[in-house]
């Protein structure tokens, strides 16, 4: 398997960017092990690979930032452990390796709704991010799940919602959109949430709020809330 991995590695190195790796970092992608390759290209690597859930944990080893976004989308999700998950999220570095290994796998878990609970009281930014990351996945992505697991979470959106740090933040008020665009009745509650996180006395919620009440109260997110909201009856 190391062969394989090394070969791997090799044909990523091929693909170097300088000009993405600006890029990357221009967006706060964290580069100090990054080769510049676009997420298209790595999925389409991903494709050829298959499914490879030993690869992937080699993958993951490497340290490189392409090579644990191709692990993610390799890995097995049937196969990810409670301990994977916690050696894994305490590797985060970077806010797109946090959220691509959230939204392609661990969202998929059995443990994801524990998970994005327990993250989000890690004092670890990236752990924390990892928390409300899972939440804003699991809202899009887990379509037959009940309306009381995602109030569950707008409480610790709530709660949280004065972490000032730019990638907590960030998480935290998209928790909250995805939360809201789920339904009507999550939409009515997510905008209240909004409108109780506006009123607390720190930078970071004013911002989280206004920019949160801007989309769940938009004419046209509204309109289409209350289609998916007809459409699930």
């Amino acid at each position: 398997m190391q062969k394989e991995v090394q070969a791997i590695v090799d044909e990523l190195r091929t693909y170097h960017n300088s000009k993405n790796l600006v890029g990357m970092a221009r967006f706060g992608i964290a580069t100090e092990n990054a080769i510049g390759i676009k997420i298209p290209l790595l999925r389409g690597i991903a494709k050829a690979i298959g499914k490879n859930h030993e690869l992937a944990l080699q993958l993951w080893d490497t340290k490189i930032h392409e090579a644990r976004i191709l692990a993610v989308y390799i890995a097995d999700f049937k196969r990810v452990s409670e301990a994977l998950m916690e050696k894994w999220v305490k590797d985060f570095a970077s806010w797109d390796v946090c959220d691509q290994t959230c939204g392609n796998l661990f969202d998929k878990t059995i443990y994801a709704y524990d998970k994005a609970v327990e993250w989000t009281q890690r004092e670890s930014e990236f752990e924390k991010r990892a928390g409300f990351a899972m939440m804003a996945t699991l809202a899009v992505h887990d379509k037959k799940a009940a309306d009381k697991k995602f109030l569950a979470f707008l409480a610790l959106i709530e709660k949280e919602a004065c972490d000032e740090r730019n990638f907590v933040k960030k998480a935290v008020n998209w928790a909250l959109r995805q939360i809201g665009k789920r339904n009507i009745r999550l939409n009515e509650a997510a905008v209240l949430c909004a409108k109780r996180i506006h009123a607390q006395s720190c930078k970071s919620s004013k911002w989280i709020a206004t920019d949160a009440l801007r989309e769940l109260q938009d004419e046209k997110h509204l309109q289409q809330i209350q289609k998916i909201s007809k459409r699930n009856k």
